[in-house]
């Protein structure tokens, strides 16, 4: 109807204007009237010019009125276009909001009690009405150059899509995520991009959480030595924690020269209770060294890496290894490999009564234990397996140590483990190499003469002792000052030393054998060479217990074992040590077969008398010791040395006064 009417009202007025000697034209400007000449053509300037001005005047008035009148017809016709396209524009509206309306009225109605999402779902309803153009189908368009196709743009719907970064619809109970690889676009997400046309563009879809996001209402453990090596991980996570909100940007932007423009995603509400595992070390360093950390981070849990040994514990030891072979689809463990798995877990500790929670290292043997039993074709692991596995493991990680056991044996490193010398005994060290330790005995010697210089340490004038070692060097001194020297001043010149230690000394566990050395060279008493001994001690002589007295014992025993046991062969520790002793089942069956020692002391007198075989002797009322003792022969030579003394004073006295006489004659 429209269009009959917009052709009418045109027809009606071209019929006017021809009959008054006009015509409407199009041209770029828009529907024009111009006058014509009887043939239909338009009448030219030259024309219209050549005219009287009478016609000229009439032709101009007519042709304003004409111009007027179909100003106002386009002028009706366009107000009558744009009311159609309202009306069409309302009625599309209308339809697709039949069509969309009620499913986002579902959605809203099921999100009620979400504010932001109905506020969201409203938007997208809003934004899909005011669109409708969009969802047209339209016809591809021909390129104005024939051999030039045009690349045909179809509506993008991505705003529609629901970028959804978290879902744990299918969790249960507040989400626990471990984060292994703590850098900061892992934790706090990225805006990734797309290269397209040699730009890299990018939209919400390419948002993407990070673990903080994952663990948001629930928990998240981090290794804290992986957290610190990342950059900006860490100062991220305080200011997320401290600010309770986490942010998803490019944090590299502030470093880049020339600014770009890029997404800025709102900041999300963080509750999340971060979890930070590592060492004490890192704890104490960071607590030292970071207030914001003692802030953020107010509850410690420290796990001890042993625990009792008690049958609950056993029982879940046994529970453990179970679980296991249940686990990784190994052999059950009968009774035997049970007990030799939980003797490993009292190995590890380091005590009798305690068991090790190192769970990886005892894992670790029960898999091996079941390779070997599978290798023996046996059904079940038993002990012989675990040891086994064990003693293989042992094999896989001891070359530096049977390198030295070696050079023992041939004669390039220098321990004798039998017959006597004075001022010599074997002490026992403790290499630790990471991933195993051992023991290695080595001489210790001393040497004393007539002087006053007292006790000197080689290894101190050297720079190659630490200060641990040189403190129980000055122990050892005011032991000898307090023991020997309570009613007459020592006068001693005495030197001490490991022989053949090219490398730094610390640790006090040496200074049993370093007294027993220097006594042995003062006495001139000589020591048992196949008795070595580890124990540090106090000023008063009481021995303390020292670490690694396991692996010291059995680095001795082995020694001594190549070289062959007789039974005079044995090693002199400390009695506190003895809830420590978890030696290997070699030692345990020598010493059961007296083939070989353990002595157990609590004075330093009672490792003398072991090794010279001489009582050490106690101070009578008279202040001397009983002839036949140690300390009596001790105390006879530091007499001899202060009656040396005392003879060369004088003697020099004499020569500087017979020297002056001669001076004045």
């Amino acid at each position: 109807e429209f269009q009959k009417k917009q052709k009418d009202l045109f027809s009606h007025l071209e019929d006017e204007a021809q009959a008054k000697g006009f015509s409407i034209r199009k041209t770029v400007s828009g529907l024009l009237i111009v006058p014509i000449k009887k043939t239909g053509e338009p009448l030219k300037e030259e024309d219209f010019e050549a005219l009287d001005e009478k016609t000229r005047k009439k032709i101009e008035d007519l042709g304003k009125m004409l111009q007027d009148k179909l100003d106002d017809v386009v002028r009706t016709l366009r107000d009558g276009e744009k009311l159609i396209k309202d009306l069409l524009n309302r009625l599309e509206r209308e339809a697709a909001l039949s069509a969309v309306g009620h499913l986002i009225d579902e959605l809203k109605n099921k999100y009620r009690n979400h504010e932001k999402i109905t506020a969201y779902l409203e938007d997208v309803k809003e934004d899909i009405l005011a669109h409708l153009d969009d969802f047209k189908t339209t016809e591809e368009q021909m390129p104005s150059l024939p051999f030039m196709k045009l690349q045909k743009t179809e509506p993008t719907f991505t705003r529609y899509i629901v970028n959804v970064l978290v879902n744990n619809k299918e969790s249960k109970g507040a989400p626990c995520v471990f984060e292994s690889n703590p850098t900061y676009f892992d934790l706090f997400g990225r805006i990734e991009h797309k290269i397209q046309y040699g730009i890299a563009i990018t939209d919400f879809s390419m948002i993407k959480a990070g673990s903080l996001h994952r663990a948001n209402g629930g928990y998240i453990v981090i290794n804290v030595l992986d957290l610190l090596r990342n950059i900006f991980a860490y100062d991220a996570l305080k200011r997320a924690l401290r600010n309770k909100e986490v942010k998803i940007e490019d944090v590299w932007e502030q470093y880049r020269l020339i600014s770009t423009t890029t997404l800025k995603p709102e900041a999300i509400p963080l509750n999340v209770k971060v979890i930070l595992v590592g060492n004490p070390y890192l704890y104490y360093l960071l607590y030292s060294l970071d207030e914001e950390y003692r802030e953020l981070f107010k509850v410690k849990a420290d796990f001890d890496s042993r625990m009792d040994r008690t049958d609950e514990n056993i029982q879940k030891y046994a529970s453990f290894v179970a679980a296991k072979c249940k686990e990784e689809n190994l052999l059950p463990f009968d009774r035997t490999g049970i007990a030799k798995v939980v003797e490993y877990g009292s190995r590890l500790a380091e005590h009798k009564e305690k068991l090790s929670s190192k769970f990886s290292e005892i894992n670790d043997v029960i898999v091996e234990s079941n390779y070997w039993a599978l290798k023996a074709k046996s059904k079940v692991v038993a002990n012989e397996h675990v040891e086994k596995a064990i003693n293989e493991k042992v094999y896989r990680n001891n070359r530096i140590e049977e390198r030295m056991r070696e050079m023992i044996a041939e004669g390039t490193l220098i321990v004798d483990t039998s017959g006597e010398k004075a001022g010599q005994v074997n002490g026992l060290a403790l290499l630790d190499l990471g991933d195993y330790s051992f023991g290695k005995p080595s001489r210790i010697t001393a040497a004393t003469y007539t002087g006053k210089a007292g006790v000197v340490n080689i290894e101190r004038e050297t720079k190659m002792s630490g200060k641990i070692h040189e403190k129980a060097i000055l122990i050892i001194t005011n032991y000898l000052g307090s023991r020997y020297a309570s009613k007459k001043p020592i006068s001693l010149s005495a030197s001490i030393t490991f022989e053949q230690l090219y490398d730094m000394v610390e640790g006090d566990s040496a200074s049993c054998a370093e007294l027993y050395a220097l006594l042995s060279s003062i006495a001139n008493v000589p020591l048992k060479q196949g008795i070595a001994v580890t124990g540090s001690m106090d000023q008063n002589g009481d021995v303390q217990p020292v670490g690694g007295v396991n692996e010291k014992i059995e680095g001795f025993f082995d020694l001594c074992r190549l070289r062959g046991l007789d039974g005079s062969h044995g090693v002199i520790i400390p009695r506190r040590n003895v809830k420590h002793l978890m030696v290997k089942k070699g030692v345990v069956d020598a010493v059961k077969n007296g083939r070989f020692t353990i002595y157990r002391i609590d004075r330093a007198e009672e490792g003398l008398e072991i090794l010279t075989g001489m009582p050490a002797g106690e101070l009578s009322e008279d202040g001397t010791y009983p002839e036949g003792t140690m300390n009596y022969l001790i105390a006879k030579r530091f007499e001899e040395i202060r009656a040396a003394l005392k003879e060369k004073k004088e003697k020099e006295e004499e020569e500087n006064e017979k020297g002056k006489k001669e001076n004045n004659t």
